[in-house]
Formats: C-alpha cells, structure tokens, sequence
C-alpha cells in the first residue's frame, strides 16, 4: 500500500494550484472563483522514493445554502476519512479566518497526522507573516508558493516521514485481482457470478457497494483472491456521493491489488471517471483488463466489439495494448474468460527477458533508427537491460539520456510489446547515464 494524502482547505487558498505542482502536470482546473473545484482530482505522485495517491478536494464550506457546497463538504469528509495524512491549506494574505478556525475545529477530531501549508509565501515579509498560524494549534507548519513552488519540496519530505509504512501486502502469496468501476456497473453481479454465490448485495440502486471484499477465488484450475469494491451501504447514505466513495475505494482496491478489472457499462460507453481510473490503474504499475459488461443489452452488429473496442483506445491512448472483453454477468457471457485473460495478464506482468535476447534484438533496431539529434548532439544506446522491480521496466544506458524525447520512449514500448507478450502490462522505460 502506498498511502493517501488529502489536500483540504476552504474555497480559493491554492488548493488546485497546490495539487498540480506536486501532480507536476496541470490536472485541476484553477480559477480566482471559489468554489471551482467541485469534483475531485486524483493522481500519483512520487518523492523520495515514496509513491502515494494526492486528492485535490473542493473548498470546505459551512453553513451554507449552495447545493454545490454541501455536496462538496461531503466530499471532503469522505477524503479525509479515507485519507492516510492530511494537507490543511491556508492563505497568508487573509490571516486566521473564521472558516480556518471551524476547519480546524473538525480536524481535530478526525485524529490523523495534519500539515498546515500556509500558501502565497513568496517574499520575505509573507515567510514572516506565515508564523502566526501556528495559533491554529498545528505541530507542522510550512510556508509554500504553489505557483512558484518554493517550500513545497519540505512539505513533500513532511508528508512522506507521515505516511504509513509502505509495506508489500504479503497476507497471501496468491495474485490480487480487483474489480472497479464507476457505480451500478455490473462489479456485484460479477463477483457473485465468478464466486458462484450471492456474497454481495445486487440492487439497481447505484451505491449499494460501499468496503472492499476479499474473496478466496479457486475453480477451474485458478486460484487468486477477488477484490471487490463491495459491501452494503445504509439505506439513507445509498444516495450521497456514490460517486466519489466509489473513486476511494477503487483507489485502494487498485493500490492492493496486481491486476485490475476495470468495468464499464456498455449502455454508457467508457465516461470520464473511467479513464481516470484506467490511468490510475497505469501509473499504479498494474496490470489492466477491460471488461465492457451488460452486452446482451446492446443491439449489435458484426462490427459492433470492433467499433466499441476502437472508442475505448482512442480514450486510454498511448497505452492501447490492453485486452477488451465483452461480457455479460446476467447471461455469463465471457465472464469466465475474463479470469483466464486476468491470469495472462498477471503472467505477463512476471515475464523476465534475458539481457542478451533484448540486446540482440532492439540494439539493431535502435541502430536503423536512432533517437532523433537534439541542439546537434547525437543519444548512442549501449545496452538495455529489464530492471528487477514488481513493474515491469526497462533500462536503457546511453551517453545523453536527458536528450531522449518522449515519442522515442513510445517507439521503443511499441518495438517491446511488438516482440514480446506485455499485453495489458504498463512498460516503464528510462534512460541513464552509461
């Protein structure tokens, strides 16, 4: 497990700006408006050799008449319920606030490791000026800029002496398959179908899955352990924020598991929050299938699975060497299928290649088609080797690494899975110095 970290804060203090600096890519939309972010940001990030999941969560409001803002309150106390540290934000320019001081109230009691980053500190007289948040009763206090990024790399070395300890899970040595998705896709229904009982409570209302499940799965000759994002949510709760508790629990479904089945309704086509979890699931380093389930509903045609399987690719490019399985959990159709591809999968992600076969065959490769010349200095590969890690990855030594582009990296990934088996496995490639 890797950890959660939850940035919060009330509206307009840099929470999105924040979250894209230490996301190093501009994800969160950021406006001088509050209130902005009224759907939450996730992603991966890494510092110190620690990797962890940051959320980006709206602005912490009370006691007000907004329907945007009460939902987004619920949200925030979803994400710090399930965060592992927490990055309380507040704004120099406006000292301690009313709203500062009842955040600070409700943080308290959550009981978990807190970190003021006291945000528009980008002169002398601010650094100066930030001291005085120490009133709010916080042991760890950092001045930052998120739009310049000062002091944001001794906010990351703090969260990452917070976080828990990030060990392997080695409850079981059997592989971990997880199976998520956004709300009242069908995850239930095929966890009750692949267990051949009715674990899990199956309603129409989307929402009725709220913990993970762990299932000891052994039949036809495969044995692993199911995670299912499921459980029963209270008859009151089933309609608030599914959608962001789904996110939560998919995203440490994904973090425990060695192979995702990512579900998608095929009534609905793959959406946005299906991408960003299929993304999660990449950088995580796991290995992905796709299962497109309700495909008795749709009408189709011969060339139906090849147009769907088209739309889903061109939303997860670059990384389109992931198998597509049409499924129904109604019908079982496929659904038995999906575990024997789930398995490959899982295959694929130990597969080691000998360092001579993988010089012997990209060293002429890269030789007819070298890495483009940059500022007139030309990269000259020497050799390659697969790096020993649970993600798969590959090392390539050359004279110039900093000059390599990434359309080459995807050149290379591309020659890789071209010879050998990686198919729903992410490739990591790097360049170092020889």
């Amino acid at each position: 497990m890797s950890g959660i970290v939850a940035i919060v804060g009330r509206p307009n203090v840099g929470k999105s700006t924040l979250f894209n600096r230490l996301q190093g890519e501009r994800k969160a939309i950021v406006d001088d408006a509050s209130g902005v972010t009224r759907d939450r940001h996730y992603g991966k990030t890494d510092w110190a050799d620690r990797e962890f999941t940051i959320i980006d969560t709206g602005g912490y409001v009370t006691n007000s008449d907004d329907i945007f803002e009460k939902s987004i309150r619920s949200q925030v106390e979803i994400a710090i319920q399930e965060a592992d540290v927490l990055v309380f934000m507040v704004d120099v320019t406006t000292d301690i606030t009313l709203l500062d001081e009842s955040f600070t109230r409700f943080l308290r009691k959550t009981n978990k490791p807190v970190i003021v980053a006291v945000n528009k500190c980008d002169n002398h007289d601010r650094l100066h000026m930030s001291h005085q948040f120490y009133a709010l009763g916080f042991e760890h206090v950092y001045p930052v800029s998120s739009i310049s990024g000062s002091g944001t790399g001794e906010l990351m070395d703090a969260i990452v002496s917070m976080l828990p300890p990030d060990i392997e899970n080695v409850e079981s040595e059997l592989p971990r398959i997880s199976l998520i998705g956004r709300p009242n896709v069908g995850k239930s229904s095929l966890c009750n179908v692949l267990l051949g009982e009715e674990r899990n409570i199956v309603t129409d209302i989307a929402g009725t899955t709220r913990d993970t499940i762990d299932s000891h799965y052994s039949a036809f000759g495969h044995e692993f352990i199911l995670v299912d994002t499921a459980g029963v949510r209270k008859k009151n709760k089933v309609m608030e924020n599914v959608e962001f508790y789904s996110v939560m629990r998919s995203i440490k479904a994904i973090e425990s598991s060695d192979v995702v089945l990512l579900i998608l309704d095929a009534t609905e086509g793959m959406e946005a929050q299906d991408v960003n979890l299929f993304g999660l699931a990449a950088k995580n380093g796991k290995g992905v299938v796709i299962l497109v389930n309700k495909w008795d509903l749709v009408e189709k045609d011969h060339h139906s699975t090849k147009h769907f399987s088209e739309l889903i690719e061109e939303k997860i490019a670059p990384f389109t060497d992931v198998p597509i399985i049409f499924v129904s959990a109604l019908t079982k159709q496929r659904v038995f299928k999906a575990v024997e591809t789930a398995m490959e999968v899982y295959a694929n992600m130990s597969r080691r290649i000998p360092t001579h076969q993988l010089n012997e065959l990209l060293l002429p490769i890269i030789e007819e088609t070298p890495p483009p010349s940059k500022k007139g200095k030309y990269v000259k590969i020497k050799y390659i080797t697969q790096i020993k890690s649970k993600r798969v990855g590959f090392a390539f030594f050359c004279n110039l690494p900093q000059y390599v582009g990434e359309s080459y990296k995807r050149f290379l990934e591309n020659r890789l899975r071209q010879h050998f088996d990686f198919k729903g496995v992410p490739i990591n490639i790097y360049f170092r110095k020889k």
